[in-house]
């Protein structure tokens, strides 16, 4: 099995860090992504770009390795997606090329606008990945820049690509982070044994950015959940269908 979390900003994936590495524990491919660099974060005051943008690599390649993940960063611009075919179609160029089977992402109902977006380009980017000639498209107003190497770094570099995407068309589940608002069905998956690896990655952020929300209330929150499930801990999803399941008789 291939999963793909796709987020906005580095420590965006705390909230399925565990479920990420049981499945990297369990042999699945897992693969990290992020729409932005996190660059306009205001806990970096009056760092430059550069030396931001580079701690912010540096969290994510260092989360990843805790998970035991693949990773990959876009430059969408931090609090400037707008969820524009374009930046759907840069995520699909990656989709066709790691064959995801499941998709984690935000929900649709997030205040923030580039958790909204980055949830939209998540799902659009499931169809485009199914078009042949739209992940191999050329001659668009912009140049798209080449799909990921995932064989080499995790930058995207500018220049026409010249490999030919085969198209993604298998089955993709889509799961999001819960929201009380969101009309699918709920998931709950037991993290007991994988809960350490997300703590870790919450204390590593929260140590780095002196977040008020500390790794114990992580640990409750998903004791929280576990309760609702009948296990320890556990993390919480919605799954996006188009169809739910048929039920015996209406209730």
């Amino acid at each position: 099995m291939r999963i793909m979390a796709v987020f906005a900003h580095p420590d965006d994936e705390i909230g399925c860090a565990a479920t990420l590495a049981k499945h990297a524990a369990r042999g699945d491919e897992v693969m990290l992504v992020w729409t932005t660099l996190g660059e306009l974060a205001s806990q970096f005051g009056d760092a430059t770009h550069d030396e931001v943008t580079r701690v912010r690599r540096e969290h994510g390649a260092w989360v990843a390795e805790q998970i035991g993940a693949f990773h990959h960063f876009f430059d969408m611009g931090d609090s400037r997606m707008t969820g524009s075919r374009a930046e759907a179609l840069q995520l699909a160029r990656l989709y066709a090329q790691f064959r995801p089977n499941a998709v984690i992402t935000w929900s649709d109902d997030h205040p923030h606008p580039d958790h909204r977006m980055t949830a939209k380009i998540a799902y659009d980017a499931i169809t485009l990945a199914r078009i042949p000639k739209i992940v191999n498209e050329s001659g668009a107003p912009e140049a798209m820049p080449p799909a990921p190497d995932m064989e080499g770094g995790d930058t995207v570099t500018s220049g026409e690509d010249v490999r030919r995407l085969e198209a993604w068309r298998e089955p993709v589940r889509f799961y999001q982070y819960f929201s009380q608002a969101s009309p699918y069905p709920e998931v709950l998956v037991d993290v007991t044994d994988t809960l350490d690896t997300g703590e870790r990655v919450v204390r590593y952020y929260h140590d780095f950015y002196q977040w008020t929300w500390t790794p114990e209330h992580y640990r409750e929150m998903h004791a929280q959940m576990g309760r609702l499930g009948g296990v320890r801990y556990a993390e919480r999803f919605n799954l996006k269908v188009a169809h739910p399941p048929a039920v015996g008789y209406l209730r």
